[in-house]
């Protein structure tokens, strides 16, 4: 796929426009210099194209092991991937020593390049900036507004001559008989060819969407770097280094996923800066994307209250949970570490039994393989179905065992049940008086269908409905 990678210097506006390219907000936007830190990928449809469109932190000139400089061999990183770069400059500020210098750099990479002139609102701006942007020596400017979108048809028509030739594709007019009634009947009526198995393997071939969150500082991008082979992310020992929840396609034995890298998440009480809040919605945004959550903890302080807080809302939202235990290779006494763990899972977390728990050292690689198994084996139970004649009977046999509490002297009946959904399961219950029903009651319902059906690990949801009376009319 086209690939177009915007860069330019600190605040001119490559999120915003990365954003409007996207058609949706993905990059978080601050007028503080250097917001975003690693790049970040997403597709978009630019008039009649669909292209690839990563945004990167903002050039600066540092060459050493700081953030700044992490920052900017993460830019060099993702130029790689590119097919054009869009130069980005700020007409309002006018052309800077920095863009002059960056611009003498962006001549040497062998890659065709595009000026633009961001926050050009007005004619004045406009007139001015263009004059100076011509010095560049990377052809003409085109004057645009990423917040206002204007002039955002310009780059398209400076980016038409460099778009892929679009492949040829059979069609109806090409082969007539191809797509015949007669041919589709044949292969419907071919014992060795199955619509269901058709419609399987388009679903196992969407990629599983894997979010990794955790406190800050526990090694969710050292674990993304691992899991992919390369340094896709910055890491360092500063707390905080990543803001963007960051999307990477990546495939495991044969199997697509996407992998969120994601900011860590502070108590709220603790979260005073305007970055930082910012960067925690984006991270409960990527939960609420996810179908599975890895929650990285750190072996040195397991499952503090932040933890379980984080760990509460990834299983109220639903998702499948693996909590991977970080740091391992430094513990040094492991059972009572391990006990300490069932403990706190077993007391905090009545309401989802067995969740899997993976020890691991992403820093040195050691038992990755295990939690991505663990992984697809609860991905695999968060999507169970459970066929509703046996449900029946199982709900007939739960009822004979201990039936509902009566409702003034009379039997509270359990009429029918039902799977209504899955990601996560969910049941429907059709009782007399589903408002009489107590909670303790519900929650042996739902424990006893996640032991009976076998749904280790995930939350159960059982949705109580009252039953229609035949005679109410």
């Amino acid at each position: 796929m086209f690939t177009l990678a915007i860069v330019g210097r600190p605040n001119v506006g490559k999120s915003t426009l990365f954003n409007r390219f996207a058609g949706k907000q993905l990059a978080i936007v601050d007028d503080t210099p250097g917001v975003t830190r690693d790049w970040r990928e997403a597709e978009g449809v630019f008039f009649d194209q669909t292209i690839r469109i990563i945004d990167t932190a903002g050039l600066e000139e540092s060459f050493d092991d700081s953030i700044r400089g992490r920052m900017r061999k993460q830019t060099e990183a993702a130029l790689k991937q590119a097919d054009v770069i869009l130069f980005l400059v700020d007409g309002r500020s006018g052309i800077t020593p920095l863009d002059k210098h960056f611009a003498g750099w962006l001549r040497k990479q062998n890659l065709p390049v595009i000026l633009g002139v961001n926050k050009c609102e007005n004619d004045k701006i406009t007139q001015s900036c263009n004059a100076e942007a011509y010095g560049l020596g990377l052809g003409e400017p085109v004057a645009i507004s990423a917040a206002h979108g204007l002039g955002i048809e310009n780059i398209y028509y400076l980016l038409k001559p460099h778009f892929p030739l679009e492949e040829d594709m059979i069609s109806e007019e090409d082969d007539p008989d191809l797509f015949s009634e007669d041919s589709l009947d044949a292969l419907e009526n071919n014992p060795d060819f199955d619509f269901a198995t058709i419609a399987e393997e388009i679903d196992v071939r969407k990629p599983v969407k894997i979010a990794i969150v955790g406190r800050p500082n526990v090694g969710k991008s050292t674990l993304v770097n691992t899991l992919v082979g390369e340094e896709r992310v910055m890491t360092g020992p500063e707390a905080g280094i990543t803001r963007d929840a960051i999307a990477i396609d990546w495939v495991y034995k044969d199997r697509k996923f996407k992998l969120v890298d994601t900011a860590g998440l502070r108590r709220k009480a603790k979260v005073m800066d305007k970055i930082e809040k910012m960067s925690a919605e984006d991270s409960k945004r990527a939960i609420r994307l996810a179908q599975v959550i890895i929650l990285v903890l750190d072996s040195n302080a397991i499952l503090d209250k932040q933890d379980l807080q984080i760990a509460e809302h990834v299983i109220e939202e639903g998702r499948a949970l693996v909590i991977a235990v970080n740091k391992w290779d430094a513990v040094e006494n492991r059972e009572e570490a391990l006990e300490k763990l069932q403990y706190k899972l077993e007391t905090s977390f009545a309401q989802v039994r067995d969740i899997p728990t993976v020890t691991i050292s992403a820093l040195k690689n050691r038992n990755i393989d295990k939690l991505m198994d663990a992984a697809l084996d609860i991905y695999e139970v968060w999507n169970r179905r459970v066929s509703t004649a046996p449900m029946n009977r199982w709900l007939a046999s739960m009822e004979s065992q201990h039936p509902a509490p009566l409702v003034q002297g009379r039997p509270n009946r359990l009429k029918y049940i039902t799977q209504i959904k899955n990601r996560p399961p969910t049941f429907a219950l059709w009782v007399s008086r589903p408002k009489e029903i107590p909670a303790a009651y519900k929650r042996y319902i739902i424990n006893n269908i996640r032991k009976d059906f076998d749904l280790p690990g995930v939350a159960v949801r059982l949705l109580v409905r009252a039953s229609k009376n035949p005679y109410s009319k």
